[in-house]
């Protein structure tokens, strides 16, 4: 459920985790009138919905309209997943899971013991930014236009940071120096065809620069990336991990996320 939604990817991606591991699912997207989320969740639960996806603008809403709501969905202050038992909403986020699950497993980059920088404050950043202090990197650099935002997610994790020995810090993105290992994109930046907003001399020779975008939208960070001697990656594996994650929740059956991100590559040239 989004608006628009009518570019995604999910239903296939999830018809093909279902055929893989021998699950009978029907998955589908809806595009959801912008006043009518809460509305349009009910309504599939009266016809037999058991789960769906958010995606934007409504992950916030689907927080809030949840009656049990995951750990990291609370810190995220946001949904992706739903799950429908009776009258109860589960909320979960699998967001940061994709996020992480990609870097290690699929990109082969170990976040143990790293410097992150995460440039945005906002919804995408929000939902990863928990799971990213469960990979224990030295430090999260949390960078945004607006300082009082990164400083209020930075607020929120503190406590999450802080038992799991992780320096959590905020900056605004003005010009500011930093060495870092990885650089995550969280900014709508790409989507919109603005520049990459921070200079090139963040980045540590070899880090991972890391786009949640994917398809023409990341092209533009990606050769910035690469032209600076970064490592480029874009967000298609989030994609497909973080509904390995979903899938895992609704079916209790973990797909084989690698394999279906090898075939969406392919399909998608």
């Amino acid at each position: 459920m989004g608006n628009p939604v009518e570019h995604s990817r999910s239903p296939w991606i999830h018809a093909r985790f279902a055929e893989l591991t021998g699950q009978h699912l029907q998955y589908g997207k809806r595009q959801i009138a912008l006043d009518q989320f809460a509305s349009a969740v009910r309504d599939f639960i009266a016809q037999g919905g058991r789960g769906c996806n958010i995606t934007v603008p409504f992950k916030f809403e689907a927080a809030a309209l949840a009656t049990h709501t995951s750990e990291r969905a609370l810190l995220a202050q946001a949904s992706n997943t739903l799950s429908f038992s009776g009258l109860e909403i589960t909320a979960d986020n699998t967001d940061g899971a994709g996020l992480v699950n990609d870097i290690q497993r699929n990109a082969g980059f170990d976040l143990s013991g790293k410097r992150v920088l995460l440039l945005g404050a906002g919804g995408a950043a929000a939902g990863v930014l928990g799971p990213l202090i469960l990979a224990h990197p030295t430090s999260i650099t949390v960078a945004h236009r607006t300082l009082d935002k990164a400083t209020t997610l930075v607020t929120r994790h503190a406590a999450l940071a802080t038992l799991h020995k992780t320096e959590l810090l905020k900056k605004g993105l003005e010009a500011f120096e930093g060495d870092f290992d990885v650089i995550i994109n969280a900014t709508a930046s790409s989507l919109s065809g603005a520049g990459v907003p921070v200079s090139a001399s963040t980045l540590k020779p070899g880090a991972l620069a890391y786009d949640m975008m994917y398809g023409p939208a990341a092209q533009g960070f990606l050769s910035w990336a690469a032209e600076h001697g970064a490592q480029p990656r874009d967000g298609l594996g989030m994609l497909v991990e973080q509904a390995a994650e979903s899938f895992l929740i609704w079916r209790g059956v973990r797909p084989p996320a690698n394999e279906v991100l090898a075939e969406l590559r392919a399909l998608m040239g």
